[in-house]
């Protein structure tokens, strides 16, 4: 079963009001008169939040929800550490970069060694808003730098919501067009294809479309891969991107590692999800997760590849890499490292992995548990091993009615998603699990 190409998934639809609380109603009322139709809401029972705290999230009469999917706050919501590292920066100065300041450089020195490769050695940073802003950065760029202008990506993969990297998200659907020197290859699907040759595959699907696209004129500027590859389904097998890069090299273009989804330790063995697969990138996009909720994003780039750009063409960024920016980021980095949440994710992860696995073995309509650290998904199948999408949808909406959130995520919208901030606990783990268990029951008794 396929989702409908153009309508997200895990979406409230706002011609279904019936049901739903006369205030949650009035609200939904309320946000499409002021907000239009293009902003989407989550579940068909929207939640309302009001406040968060850790991995909790509350209503307006303090009903507790269990934030399994934010990956936005990796220190969970309202970290005290970022909260007074933004006010005393506010009080101090907010400014652009074109002022010699601090705080930028500090942070740069902080985050480039651990990219390791050429980028950990001498690589740059440059500074956006947003990760959609950051990928269509790395793209100018490998434009400018390879003087072509084809982008191969995955076949359900998102990048963004700018015009260009828009152009590059298959999975914003049918009524968003994909450019003309935009290919798709499949992605390295773990659960129906040998794992040991996936990179390989992939890499020869890779080389054929470049190949096209030098035929038709336009030639591969660059690849770009979200190293768990969320969109696609969460596939978590690692070593798939090596032989990839090698075919994108070849063909002449510039390897772009979108960290967006997988960086910042969320995958846990690793702190950047690229280097899962051995992979030395020419840009690594970063945004998400980078402030704990303040926007902040960028790109790290070799410097060959930034020196022709920065001889040809000026940089600025108003809000990118200020201030406030940079000490949000800065005191996200510092938390994860001295609170050791890249060692939790791998405890929590492997907990929470197990656990899943289990409740496999009792409900065959489990056909996969995948994924790396805290991002894994939970494929549902039909009993001829068929998407389900009708049931993860269910099981979704299920959890939140007990008050705990996931999405769902894949081309056939039937891999549960489920991608907690890095501070989660054995006890949420639980909490987790136990619920999952009820809805699985309720569903398949």
């Amino acid at each position: 079963m396929s989702t409908p190409r153009g309508k997200m998934v895990n979406a409230f639809d706002p011609a279904s009001l019936s049901g739903l609380s006369a205030e949650t109603a009035e609200a939904i009322r309320r946000r499409q008169r002021l907000l239009g139709p293009a902003y989407r809401l989550f579940y068909k029972d929207p939640v309302q939040v009001s406040r968060g705290q850790g991995t909790k999230l509350y209503d307006r009469a303090g009903h507790e929800y269990l934030d399994a999917y934010n990956n936005v706050v990796p220190l969970g919501h309202c970290h005290p550490r970022v909260v007074e590292a933004v006010t005393r920066q506010m009080q101090t100065l907010c400014t652009h970069t074109r002022y010699i300041q601090d705080g930028i450089l500090y942070y740069a020195e902080s985050l480039l060694p651990g990219f390791g490769g050429q980028i950990g050695a001498s690589g740059h940073m440059m500074f956006t808003c947003t990760g959609s802003e950051a990928n269509d950065l790395a793209m100018r760029i490998a434009r400018h730098v390879t003087g072509r202008r084809g982008i191969i990506c995955t076949a359900e993969a998102y990048h963004g919501n700018s015009d260009l990297t828009a152009s590059f998200s298959p999975s914003l659907g049918d009524q968003s067009p994909l450019g003309a020197w935009v290919r798709r290859v499949p992605a390295p699907d773990s659960y129906r294809g040998d794992p040991a040759t996936l990179g390989q595959r992939m890499a020869e699907a890779v080389a054929e479309h470049a190949w096209e696209l030098k035929r038709h004129g336009d030639g591969l500027a660059a690849f770009i891969a979200d190293s768990l590859f969320s969109s696609d389904g969460i596939f978590g097998t690692p070593e798939v991107l090596g032989p990839v890069a090698e075919a994108v090299r070849a063909a002449g273009g510039l390897f772009v590692a979108d960290e967006v989804q997988s960086g910042f330790a969320r995958t846990g063995a690793r702190f950047w999800g690229f280097q899962r697969h051995g992979v030395d990138p020419d840009i690594v996009s970063m945004g998400k997760p980078m402030g704990n909720g303040y926007p902040v994003a960028g790109i790290a780039i070799r410097p060959e590849v930034i020196a022709e750009f920065g001889r040809d063409t000026r940089y600025f960024n108003t809000f990118g890499g200020n201030g406030v920016a940079m000490a949000a980021a800065q005191a996200t980095l510092d938390t994860i490292r001295d609170e050791g949440l890249q060692e939790n994710v791998v405890r929590i992860g492997a907990l929470m992995t197990e656990g899943l696995r289990a409740l496999a073995a009792r409900f065959p309509a489990i056909g996969d548990v995948r994924g790396a650290g805290l991002y894994l998904g939970v494929e549902m199948i039909l009993p001829d091993g068929s998407p389900d999408a009708a049931a993860a949808a269910r099981i979704v909406n299920d959890l939140r009615a007990r008050r705990v959130l996931i999405s769902a995520t894949g081309p056939a919208a039937n891999v549960l998603k489920i991608r907690p901030p890095l501070v989660f606990s054995a006890a949420d783990t639980d909490r987790l699990l136990t619920e999952t268990e009820a809805v699985l029951a309720a569903i398949y008794r």
